[in-house]
């Protein structure tokens, strides 16, 4: 298993990193990012860069009324894609309003991101999200690659514990998301009215 190391952003941000290959591998690497297992887990799918500003500002209340203050209340964890878009961006900046302590863990596939600091000359690649406090990286190069990883972590962090997977707006990969969330389990939850494949 890969060692962890650190991401640092703009401002000061800093979160801790891990690659890891084979699922095999998930335990430890959560263990050596200090995320114990077991513990209330959401996991987080949906919009990403095709939410619209005005979607963004519609849906924010959600995030800083619902989300944040409940998984905070609960002692849980979050989990998502880690990018610096659509609802992955949302709980970030929401849990940093709130100064929540919960950590909220981006599972990136790393071909798809960009560490920041770093230049690429692959257009498709996306920020990671600054106000996430854990990114665990897996393999893919493609959009989608990391859904049956997002949904693998989260069982794994949840340890036996009660676990949920909340779908808000989306698009196409969201579909894969909540397939692989079923696939392992786990209930499914779709805000209604949030917009595209939620809808």
């Amino acid at each position: 298993m890969s060692v962890p190391f650190p991401v640092s952003f703009e401002g000061g941000r800093t979160a801790a990193a891990v690659p890891v290959d084979q699922r095999s591998d998930l335990s430890a690497a959560l263990a050596a990012l200090g995320l114990d297992a077991p513990r209330l887990v959401v996991v987080l799918v949906g919009g990403a860069g095709r939410m619209t500003a005005r979607d963004l500002d519609r849906l924010r209340p959600l995030f800083e009324q619902g989300l944040v203050p409940v998984a905070e209340r609960l002692g849980g964890g979050v989990i998502d894609g880690g990018t610096d878009a659509g609802v992955m961006q949302l709980i970030g900046r929401a849990r940093t309003r709130a100064e929540a302590t919960f950590p909220l863990v981006g599972v990136p596939a790393v071909g798809t991101v960009r560490f920041p600091g770093k230049r690429s000359g692959v257009r498709r690649r996306w920020p990671l999200d600054a106000h996430h406090t854990h990114f665990v990286l897996v393999p893919g190069a493609s959009w989608g690659d990391e859904a049956p990883w997002i949904a693998r972590v989260g069982t794994e962090l949840a340890g036996g514990s009660p676990s949920v997977t909340v779908l808000v707006n989306g698009g196409r990969v969201s579909y894969k998301d909540v397939a692989c969330s079923l696939h392992v389990t786990r209930p499914v939850v779709t805000v209604a009215g949030s917009g595209r494949t939620a809808d």
